[in-house]
């Protein structure tokens, strides 16, 4: 049996959620689970499961509205010293609601998220063919 999607029935207002902005496409709430307090989640009323999902106006209308929301925790009395913006698309990238949204999380000096990766530099051969790889999929 397959579970309604959480992000659908916030949208919608059928669940609950602290919704810090809405409008016809989007809405954005805050995070049940935040890393840091103000923890932001942008999402797009009409369910996609991922980036790939959504059409271009609706992606460039969730990106905007981030950087709104992003704009507006700098300014507001959680003095937001900075911002990371976050998709996680697909399970492989940690996603775990399957409806696309934008993380819009503050940072504060100290308050100990971090994001830690290895990472080695590339050969420029590896990197070319990487490169080719993904032009041959633009379409």
């Amino acid at each position: 049996m397959t579970q309604e999607c959480v992000f659908c029935a916030i949208a919608d207002r059928r669940a609950e959620a602290s919704v810090v902005h809405e409008d016809e496409t989007a809405v954005v709430f805050m995070d049940l689970n935040p890393v840091t307090p103000g923890h932001l989640l942008v999402v797009p009323r009409r369910h996609a499961a991922g980036l790939e999902d959504l059409d271009r106006v609706t992606s460039a209308h969730i990106w905007s509205v981030g950087q709104d929301m992003a704009r507006a925790l700098r300014r507001s009395r959680l003095r937001a010293a900075g911002i990371n913006v976050l998709v996680c698309d697909g399970e492989a990238a940690f996603q775990t609601v399957f409806h696309f949204h934008l993380h819009v999380i503050p940072r504060y000096p100290g308050d100990g998220w971090t994001l830690e990766a290895e990472s080695s530099q590339r050969s420029r051969a590896l990197l070319d063919e990487e490169a080719r790889a993904v032009r041959d999929a633009i379409g």
